[in-house]
């Protein structure tokens, strides 16, 4: 305190304190022991990093659990909704309850039981993982069970007690609104078309290792599958299958065997593509001990060899799979299990790099172009197109000038030269607006007609029959005719060089499915109907429809007599429909798949009654070959383009869907003398606009590039009406000349 004038003055003094007096000293900070849940959330988080992590352990499940056929539909990239059904041995019920928990597995019981594994999974942690992060729901029925069971989870454990339900062979598992709990990870995986080409290419390399499991994966709504493979026994032709024939045409098989006592001891088999091969990046496709996994060391060493051996073709497709003795792999060391650590690496990849190199440099010396002929047809000229430029002739030689009455002015590459663009457009909902026709033909072209595989003689003689019975000049007519459009309900015109045909589409339909029945006996992927339709009532249905005289007293037990005897019939026989034709009834007689015949094709359900009506009358049960012929006839007219039941309502059917107006009725009602006012059943037209025009456009996009691959033309079209020439240009222009 200071005195100045008198006065008291404060002056304040700054001190600048020492480091150590600014900074207390902080006490340790507590170890906590975290909650459970929280436990399982970050461990969720480790082992399902995005929607293709879960596909993989849940398609792993099922490979587990012997399944021979696997389906995968996936929603908004697999954030929304991933559904993996199989066809395995299922899940006891008494172990539902655990199912979820973590670290709880019928895999191993013991710590030594990993160097003895065969199976993908051993840890327990996929499915608990699934349910911290997302609503998991698991059916599954197991063999001999009258019915499955259906129960939801939600963080590891049951949310009530299993279900009875309806359920086919095997498992189910949904995993809906995945990351629901994790914002920041659901934020960054918002590119849905992203994680989805991540699935199809999972299950595409699985495909063309387990080729003696059927894989599927589509997105949820749609048609087609993404993903599509048969068994087969080959591996080139699941590859063929899977990636195409660019690929599969340019493969090197290639094979490392090694017996060294000092302990590298391994078999490796694969493909590696040649000098043709020509991609933008590298695809290994690598399988140790039948697991999926990935190796950048031996990924890195293949590269460096094609760069200096093949520098044009430095990104090669490679297939490898990989034995070990189980004891020299260590499968435990990521999380996701998508790496493995080997016994010896460094010489087990040295080896399968000196191969590649030494197939490669063999193969180098001999190379192979493709050679593309190329046919000049004159054809009418049009200002809206560009005409290629056609090099000219040898000096001395014509162009051979084409009589103007065998010009074929058809082009089937050109929509606009046929019937239905003169006609009114269709509706906006039809398929074409989302499916053009060179997709669907590239679709169908690739989806090959199954080799004859079938083993049984029966089968074998009734595609014989097939073959041997195809008339050589329909056959050429089928392949080459132009569709031009349909001339009513039944016949379609087809154009074939200079002729003009009727063709009954019923008779071709029917024929072209018999004969896919025979040539994919026992191959067939399936329909699977949304709820299961009794038979004994589909019969029933089918005997009234059939019924001319319904008034009759006493016909209705008669006909309920001959359902229930149809039915125990085909129930004893549903071993062999579904083993053989992929149709499934259930022990309680409920019908609940149907087999694919043609993609992009889904019958007439409103012909499933007759169809199971015929499989219990028509059908010669004793005798196998004439059971299996009888059997494919019956599939063939259920899946033949028939009309739908709806009348057409083009022209007169129209008549059909009109009725009264209320106002109309009020009047008579009231004894007015009026003119009767009609109004259009809007509901009922538009289901058969709908009908008709999906039919239409199945006949134009799918039946006739099918029947150009695959059909087989009998004798008896030649005769029966099902082609009828209606016109022929040479004819026609005599006509106009005498005119």
């Amino acid at each position: 305190m200071m005195m100045i004038d008198g006065s008291p003055i404060a002056v304040a003094m700054e001190v600048e304190e020492s480091p150590a007096a600014a900074v207390e000293p902080r006490d340790p900070p507590r170890i906590q022991r975290l909650e459970e849940s929280v436990v399982n959330r970050i461990a969720a988080g480790e082992v399902i990093q995005r929607p293709v992590s879960a596909v993989k352990e849940l398609v792993e499940n099922s490979l587990d659990a012997d399944s021979s056929s696997i389906s995968v539909v996936v929603k908004d990239g697999g954030l929304k909704l991933i559904q993996v059904s199989d066809d395995g041995h299922g899940i006891r019920r008494e172990d539902l309850p655990i199912l979820c928990e973590r670290h709880t597995t019928s895999k191993l019981t013991k710590y030594e039981d990993l160097f003895s594994l065969s199976s993908m999974g051993f840890r327990g942690e996929a499915l608990a993982s699934m349910t911290y992060v997302a609503h998991v729901t698991v059916t599954t029925i197991t063999k001999g069970q009258i019915h499955g069971y259906r129960v939801s989870y939600r963080d590891g454990v049951m949310e009530n007690e299993p279900k009875a339900c309806a359920a086919v062979k095997g498992t189910q598992i949904m995993v809906e609104n995945l990351f629901y709990n994790m914002i920041a990870r659901r934020k960054t995986l918002q590119n849905s078309a992203d994680d989805y080409g991540k699935i199809v290419d999972l299950l595409s390399r699985m495909a063309i290792h387990h080729n003696n499991v059927s894989f599927s994966c589509r997105k949820h709504g749609a048609v087609k599958a993404d993903v599509h493979s048969v068994v087969s026994s080959s591996r080139l032709d699941s590859i063929r299958s899977v990636y195409g024939v660019s690929v599969a045409k340019n493969l090197i098989k290639v094979e490392v065997s090694s017996c060294d006592t000092s302990g590298c001891t391994f078999d490796m088999e694969g493909f590696i593509s040649n000098s043709n091969y020509v991609a933008k990046k590298t695809i290994l496709v690598l399988f140790i001990n039948d697991r999926l996994v990935e190796c950048s060391a031996l990924k890195r060493a293949i590269e460096i060899v094609y760069a200096a051996t093949l520098p044009k073709a430095s990104k090669p497709f490679v297939y490898m799979s990989i034995n070990l003795p189980r004891e020299h792999v260590d499968i435990n060391i990521h999380p996701t299990k998508k790496e493995v650590s080997l016994l010896n690496q460094e010489i087990v990849i040295e080896m399968i790099q000196s191969e590649v190199e030494l197939k490669l440099r063999n193969a180098n010396d001999t190379r192979t172009f493709q050679e593309q002929k190329v046919e000049y047809i004159q054809t009418t000229l049009t200002p809206s197109r560009k005409d290629p430029q056609v090099s000219p002739l040898p000096s001395g030689q014509k162009t051979p000038k084409v009589p103007v009455n065998k010009m074929v002015r058809t082009d089937s590459s050109d929509p606009a030269g046929r019937l239905h663009a003169f006609l009114q457009p269709k509706p906006d909902n039809l398929p074409e607006k989302i499916s053009t026709l060179s997709a669907v033909r590239s679709s169908i072209r690739q989806r090959r007609n199954p080799k004859e595989t079938a083993d049984l003689s029966s089968v074998q003689e009734l595609i014989a029959g097939v073959d041997s019975c195809c008339h050589p000049g329909l056959l050429e007519t089928v392949r080459n005719c132009t569709y031009v459009g349909m001339a009513d309900d039944v016949f379609a015109l087809v154009q074939y060089e200079t002729h003009l045909y009727l063709a009954n589409v019923v008779n071709l339909s029917k024929e072209l499915m018999y004969q896919q029945t025979l040539r994919r006996f026992a191959h067939f992927n399936a329909i699977q109907l949304s709820d299961p339709a009794p038979l004994s009532e589909l019969i029933l249905l089918a005997l009234k429809e059939e019924d001319l005289d319904p008034e009759i007293d006493g016909k209705d037990h008669m006909k309920e007599r001959i359902a229930e005897m149809n039915t125990e019939l085909l129930k004893e026989k549903t071993e062999l429909l579904e083993e053989y034709f992929s149709v499934y009834i259930d022990s309680d007689g409920n019908l609940s798949r149907l087999p694919v015949i043609l993609d992009q094709y889904t019958p007439d359900m409103d012909r499933v009654p007759e169809f199971l009506l015929c499989l219990g009358n028509d059908v010669e049960w004793e005798d196998e070959k004439t059971c299996f012929q009888g059997v494919s006839a019956a599939i063939g007219n259920f899946y033949a383009m028939h009309p739908p039941l709806l009348p057409n309502p083009a022209g007169d059917g129209i008549r059909f869907y009109t009725k009264r107006s209320e106002s109309s009725q009020e009047k008579q009602d009231l004894g007015g003398n009026v003119e009767m006012e009609l109004a259009l059943d809007q509901e009922l037209f538009s289901d058969a606009e709908n009908a008709w025009a999906q039919r239409e456009w199945s006949i134009q996009h799918v039946l006739f590039p099918s029947m150009r691959l695959f059909l087989k033309p009998p004798a008896s079209m030649a005769s029966n009406g099902t082609f009828v020439k209606v016109a022929s240009l040479e004819k026609l222009y005599k006509i106009f000349e005498r005119c």
